[in-house]
């Protein structure tokens, strides 16, 4: 008898062990607030139009970022002009005077001074030792380089674009449009060197100064 007992036991346990674990009903989980989750992710018509107008301001700095460098190719900047005469200055604000300016510049030297509107201006030194009458504004007339001034090759040679000019600033290569803009050059009666603004015909081009 013990033996068949146990021997039942044993049988019960194992079916019981490969019995099917029970169904849960799906239908009872609670179904998910669908209004709520509507509420959650809508956008009213407030943030519609704030992101319209984050999108349109970006094209727009994009679109400004590309088209200002290609209208200002077209244009030169300005340059020169403008007001009474103005003392030369160095580049530390100080009045340059002639007879001073001479005996540290040797002949064929052409240096930057601050001209008319604060421009880098060229003061030119000919072959007979004295100041040219005219100063040359260093600025590109392509796109607003600074030129400087190449001896060897004895004219202006732009390393933005490849512009040249010749010693008087005529436009010898392009893509500049215009020749470096003038400024007359005199002395005062205290020996201080002037420049001032050149409104009369250009000699290089026989027309009308275009910085004007």
């Amino acid at each position: 008898m013990k033996l068949f007992s146990v021997l039942s036991m044993a049988l019960f346990g194992s079916a019981a062990a490969f019995a099917p674990a029970p169904v849960v009903n799906s239908r009872a989980v609670a179904p998910v607030n669908m209004a709520a989750a509507d509420g959650e992710f809508y956008i009213d018509q407030n943030r519609r139009n704030l992101m319209n107008l984050i999108l349109v301001g970006s094209a727009a700095v994009t679109v400004g970022g590309l088209a200002v460098p290609y209208i200002l190719f077209f244009l030169p900047p300005s340059a020169g002009g403008g007001g009474a005469g103005i003392s030369a200055k160095d580049a530390l604000g100080n009045d340059l005077f002639e007879k001073e300016y001479l005996t540290t510049h040797r002949v064929g030297d052409h240096s930057l001074a601050q001209g008319l509107k604060g421009d880098a201006t060229y003061l030119i030194v000919k072959e007979d030792g004295t100041l040219e009458d005219f100063g040359l504004n260093a600025v590109c007339t392509h796109l607003g380089c600074v030129v400087p001034w190449s001896a060897p090759n004895n004219k202006f040679m732009c390393p933005c674009h490849g512009s040249q000019y010749s010693a008087t600033g005529a436009v010898v290569r392009g893509p500049a449009p215009l020749p470096l803009a003038l400024a007359h050059r005199t002395t005062d009666e205290a020996g201080t060197i002037i420049f001032s603004p050149w409104t009369e015909t250009d000699f290089r081009t026989e027309g009308k100064p275009w910085w004007m």
